[in-house]
């Protein structure tokens, strides 16, 4: 019964055009008035509402969520995004379907620099979209291709979803971070050879070749990009300093890069920078913060027990149980976005995943990547409607173009549940 609570008190808020946030307290109100008419377990209180929601956002490492949401503006502000995509047209350009291979190279990179699907996605369409329109390429399987790649950047370190699961979770986001290298290196792979098999149909001329100087130099120009996801993943390799520390180096890095040595980001654009970085902060703290009040309560009622019981036939076979699970996040991230699925699931789930046996590092980084995939499915899909905008096309059209891409990365995550050795064993060499 109180699982039902939970999900009919949730969906019903959404039902009625609630914001998902207010949509989690409302249920966390339906669920602590449910607990205190029935069991006893707590009595309503609003003053607890609120200790619980301020506990939720004061956490310390959130706070490299704004600062990774500042990077990502800053590069872009800055020219390093710009940089990567003429990097990767100077040497991939001039193959058959090369803006595509553009699209994967530069996708992969970016996805280390800020770790932001939205963000990667909005500077990728940008970029590129006019420059495949105008040669020619099928813009809706152009967009879906854009779509797809954007989605890698919750996957590759640094990843802002990795660090709200890991929050909520109690799971190493260091571990989180160096799990998730070798699953976006394979997302980027399948895309690429997806890409591959469907640019035979394009009929558009390459690029000219450029000459072997030429491409050394613009190289050079995007070296000061390169440097920051080996200066961030190498730094928390070796201890130098923490994910949430990382975010600041990140954050400081980008704009003395873009400020002093491109010298593309202005001080007349400072404010609009910031601001745009804040209020995509206030969104995400204010979702994670809404989450913890439900979790607290899901914990309380012992949902997780119940949602345990259900699944219990499954509890003895590891390979079934993660099927099982990752089903269900894909049914789900159809309907809800990446945060609050990650925020809803995560307490609901991970008592299942240690119950199991099942590891918590390894299973996160699964959780991320379907979230991830969730971005790209409608009626939500937050990145597919990134394109669509930036594009100018129809959801039909942006779908029917991201449809390839998306069973690409469907492919990828269940083999990864099939062989949990892909993460577990470069995870273990990075930690040596």
């Amino acid at each position: 019964m109180t699982v039902s609570v939970f999900v009919f008190s949730l969906l019903a808020a959404m039902a009625i055009g609630m914001p998902i946030a207010y949509a989690l307290l409302v249920c966390g109100v339906a669920l602590m008035a449910f607990l205190g008419a029935t069991s006893g377990l707590v009595t309503f209180d609003s003053q607890i509402l609120a200790q619980r929601f301020v506990e939720g956002a004061d956490n310390f490492p959130l706070l490299a969520v704004p600062f990774f949401l500042l990077a990502g503006e800053f590069m872009n502000a800055g020219g390093l995004s710009r940089r990567i995509i003429n990097m990767a047209m100077a040497w991939v350009g001039h193959f058959r379907g090369g803006l595509g291979y553009v699209t994967v190279i530069a996708a992969v990179i970016m996805a280390s620099l800020s770790g932001s699907a939205v963000a990667d996605t909005a500077a990728l369409a940008a970029l590129l979209v006019p420059m495949m329109r105008a040669a020619g390429y099928n813009v809706g399987r152009a967009s879906g291709l854009i779509a797809s790649g954007g989605i890698i950047a919750p996957v590759i370190p640094p990843s802002i979803g990795m660090i709200i699961f890991g929050v909520a979770g109690n799971v190493s986001i260091t571990k989180l971070f160096l799990a998730g290298i070798v699953p976006g290196m394979l997302m980027g792979l399948a895309i690429g050879l997806t890409w591959w098999w469907l640019a035979k149909r394009e009929n558009v001329l390459p690029a000219p070749q450029l000459k072997l100087p030429e491409r050394l130099r613009i190289t050079a120009e995007g070296g000061f990009a390169l440097a920051l996801p080996i200066v961030i993943i190498g730094g928390m390799k070796f201890g130098v300093f923490t994910p949430t520390e990382a975010a600041v180096v990140a954050a400081v890095y980008s704009f003395f890069v873009g400020m002093f040595i491109y010298r593309e980001l202005k001080w007349s654009q400072l404010y609009g920078v910031i601001l745009a970085a804040g209020k995509t902060t206030a969104v995400v703290m204010f979702l994670v913060a809404a989450a913890m009040v439900s979790a607290w309560l899901i914990t309380v009622a012992n949902i997780p027990t119940e949602v345990a019981n259900m699944m219990a036939p499954f509890m003895d076979n590891k390979l079934l149980l993660m099927f099982m699970m990752m089903a269900l996040i894909v049914a789900v991230g159809t309907a809800l976005d990446f945060t609050p699925t990650v925020l809803i699931l995560t307490p609901v789930l991970m008592p299942l995943v240690l119950k199991a046996g099942i590891d918590p590092v390894y299973f996160g980084v699964m959780f991320i990547m379907n979230n991830a995939i969730g971005l790209i499915t409608p009626p939500v899909g937050t990145v597919l409607n990134v394109v669509c905008g930036v594009a100018k096309i129809s959801m039909d059209d942006a779908f029917k173009g991201v449809l390839p891409f998306l069973m690409a990365q469907l492919t990828v995550l269940f083999l990864l549940v099939l062989f949990p050795a892909i993460v577990t064993v470069p995870l273990q060499w990075w930690m040596r």
